[in-house]
């Protein structure tokens, strides 16, 4: 049976950074990329956020450089799915989606969240020309634009706010005649002159023009679930806010997590239930989800491995 002393299970800015500082710490890690490799960064076409870029980066090149980095310092970064975990001894055992049969020291789980989409087929062609799943990550390409949010959380009111500031006007589009935000974001949201609530309002279609890989959205088509009567609006942006669910399946049961299925992690820590595993990235955040924090974990976890492992000596 294979042995390593730290596991990485997923990857994208967490599990990559995490793989860099335990190979510079000469864990010799052993890195499964999952079903997404390079995550959710995959399917962003322009990063403007991320220190270090100036003049910006595509997600996909970004975590390819990424990947590169951490193979530079001896992490084998391996295709494919881990499948079971057994957390109820050390070392723990690992089956893999090939048979394989591991045992690691230590794990870090970087397995990420998947944001919550429509389901349309026109949401999925312009992903990356217009839909985003995320308005601090894209919204500054729609400065001076109109743009629209669809959902009726917190987070769906905190993104049109945000978007506010910068976007000529923001649709706020939601099935509902009240919105399930907290009554403080609620307030902050109507009194914001340039949001304009959608009330029973869904969305049937994203429209727009698509040239061989350039695509350009320039509307939705809404109905009025209460009369069935159609509306087009006319915007460049659409981002969707209905939530995101956290890839901790493989850990119902075993691993501390909250009612939404993210796992809890100590105070000023990556550190899970389980000693010797720890979580980094979206798995743990809930409120930021962003490249910049996924990586600071991704260093905290995998600093605590390795602070871990020297305790055992």
């Amino acid at each position: 049976m294979e042995e390593t002393k730290c596991l990485i299970i997923g990857s994208g800015p967490a599990g990559y950074t995490a793989a860099i500082y335990a190979a510079r710490a000469d864990l010799k890690p052993l890195m499964y990329q999952g079903m997404e490799p390079g995550g959710q960064l995959t399917t962003t076409t322009e990063v403007d956020n991320f220190p270090g870029y100036p003049e910006g980066i595509d997600g996909p090149t970004m975590m390819e450089d990424l990947k590169k980095q951490a193979e530079r310092f001896g992490t084998e970064i391996r295709w494919g799915m881990v499948t079971n975990v057994d957390t109820t001894e050390r070392p723990f055992k690992v089956t893999t989606d090939d048979g394989a049969e591991i045992l690691a020291e230590t794990i870090i789980i970087a397995t990420g969240a998947t944001a919550k989409y429509l389901g349309l087929e026109s949401e999925e062609l312009f992903k990356g020309g217009g839909v985003s799943a995320c308005a601090t990550c894209d919204g500054f390409f729609y400065k001076g634009k109109d743009v629209a949010v669809v959902g009726g959380g917190d987070t769906a009111a905190e993104e049109a706010t945000y978007l506010a500031n910068m976007c000529r006007k923001v649709y706020l589009i939601h099935r509902r005649d009240e919105l399930r935000a907290s009554k403080a974001m609620q307030k902050r949201v109507l009194n914001t002159p340039n949001i304009e609530l959608l009330w029973h309002h869904e969305v049937k279609e994203i429209v727009g023009t698509v040239e061989g890989f350039n695509k350009a959205l320039n509307g939705a088509i809404l109905f009025d679930n209460r009369t069935g009567e159609e509306r087009k609006i006319d915007i460049e942006g659409f981002f969707v806010a209905i939530g995101h669910t956290p890839n901790s399946n493989l850990f119902v049961d075993k691993i501390q997590m909250d009612d939404t299925g993210y796992l809890i992690t100590k105070s000023d820590s990556t550190a899970t239930s389980v000693e010797g595993i720890y979580a980094a990235g979206d798995i743990q955040d809930k409120h930021f989800r962003q490249a910049i924090t996924a990586a600071g974990t991704g260093c905290m976890a995998a600093i605590e491995a390795e602070r871990f492992l020297g305790e055992q000596v």
